[in-house]
């Protein structure tokens, strides 16, 4: 395995490999972490830091991957609440009251593609294998956001949403708020079909013909890092607080999962973050 990135940290500890953004981990009162495949218990095509609940990995073995990542990365397992994504752009709220949901409780409610928290000890979590993860942390009001950004999430500017709840529910400023765009397929790998890139052109604010180029047989290459660093940028986010990865999953999928790189045979991926 060669790891070679500008843009983050490659952490080992307890054998569990981990990123992480140098820019948020200057913040004192945050933890966060991207996962690897490297350091768990999952076997055959879960190999084996496996994330993901229901794709035939026994629970157990996902559960104590949990155990893993949170011994290694300094969360509390206890203090989980998971995601339930459904490529939407719904934004939930949790605290203590929602600790567990998702990961040794069941889940709520169907459609969760962000979570927001400015409670010390609640971890949140969100799932990958290509799509992008958003990080937000407000250092004033000391709340911190997650957000899933698979295309239909990024059409929907679930950035933008994310900002708007945690102002609505924080009092934060966009002016205030460190961002980050974490690993998925990036725009050497991301081919989309017509309709797919039609949906993008038609976001004339962004000028989406600089992240949509056009290929034979109307395919058509997308870059979901600038689309999403763009929407952040309209929100509001001040250039030298965005960060954004140069990691491709499906171009280090010995260290990252993809779906298009496995065909879909695979495991997840976690975006970690809690107040602390």
């Amino acid at each position: 395995m060669i790891f070679a990135s500008k843009t983050m940290h490659l952490n080992f500890k307890e054998g569990v490999g981990y990123l992480t953004f140098p820019a948020l981990e200057a913040v004192p009162f945050v933890r966060h972490a991207f996962t690897t495949r490297v350091g768990g218990v999952s076997e055959g095509e879960f190999t084996s830091m496996n994330l993901s609940f229901g794709r035939g990995d026994p629970d157990e073995n996902v559960q104590e991957n949990y155990r893993r990542i949170c011994n290694a990365a300094g969360f509390v397992y206890e203090g989980l609440v998971a995601s339930a994504q459904d490529h939407h752009t719904y934004v939930r709220r949790v605290g203590a009251a929602e600790k567990g949901i998702g990961i040794y409780r069941p889940r709520d409610l169907k459609s969760v593609d962000g979570l927001i928290t400015d409670e010390p000890g609640i971890t949140l979590v969100t799932y990958y294998a290509d799509c992008v993860p958003l990080f937000f942390v407000d250092p004033v009001k000391r709340a911190v956001g997650l957000a899933h950004a698979g295309w239909r999430g990024t059409v929907g500017r679930i950035g933008e949403e994310t900002i708007r709840r945690m102002s609505e529910e924080f009092g934060s400023r966009p002016e205030d708020l460190l961002a980050a765009v974490g690993p998925s397929i990036g725009p050497c790998c991301y081919e989309v079909d017509e309709p797919v890139a039609r949906e993008f052109l038609a976001m004339q604010d962004l000028k989406p013909e600089e992240f949509v180029t056009p290929k034979e047989g109307d395919k058509y290459m997308l870059n979901l890092w600038e689309a999403n660093r763009r929407i952040l940028r309209n929100a509001g986010v001040l250039p030298e607080h965005l960060s954004v990865t140069d990691l491709c999953t499906r171009c280090n999928h010995d260290l990252l999962i993809s779906h298009r790189a496995t065909g879909g045979k695979r495991g997840g991926m976690a975006a970690m973050m809690g107040v602390f």
